[in-house]
């Protein structure tokens, strides 16, 4: 599958992602997808930590809604993430998909489906972020 990344999500650095391995597939206000392996981010039972699995869905859905606010200077802040997991994964690859709900002047709400390589429904994710003018760092 070929990357539909833009040239800033190219450039983008997020060492959380980088840490758990996740690899970006496509980005854009309307669709983020992004692929991680279970292996490095399982808990003491083999299994995907569904912290890796929040930590997955709230990245994908913040980088969605990054590239719907960028054009106006905005920026997104997480004010709420939930996740409910239907079932566990030990190996191979896990895919996240971020798609809208909710696209405001202010705020914005994802859903974030995280499935196996089978296709099977592993977690669902919704994400809510406000959108702030940037501001540069001091």
């Amino acid at each position: 599958m070929t990357n539909e990344l833009p040239e800033w999500a190219v450039r983008m650095d997020s060492p959380l992602e980088t840490r758990l391995g996740v690899v970006l597939e496509k980005v854009s206000p309307e669709e983020t997808r992004g692929r991680m392996p279970v292996e490095g981010n399982t808990q003491l039972a083999g299994i995907l930590h569904g912290g890796a699995t929040c930590a997955l869905a709230e990245g994908l859905g913040s980088i969605a809604a990054y590239a719907y606010g960028r054009e106006r200077g905005l920026v997104p802040v997480g004010v709420d993430i939930n996740a409910t997991h239907h079932r566990s994964a030990t190996k191979g690859w896990v895919t996240g998909v971020a798609r809208p709900l909710y696209l405001g002047s202010r705020t914005v709400t994802y859903e974030i489906v995280v499935s196996d390589e089978q296709g099977h429904r592993l977690a669902t994710a919704r994400i809510t972020c406000q959108l702030r003018p940037a501001t540069r760092p001091s």
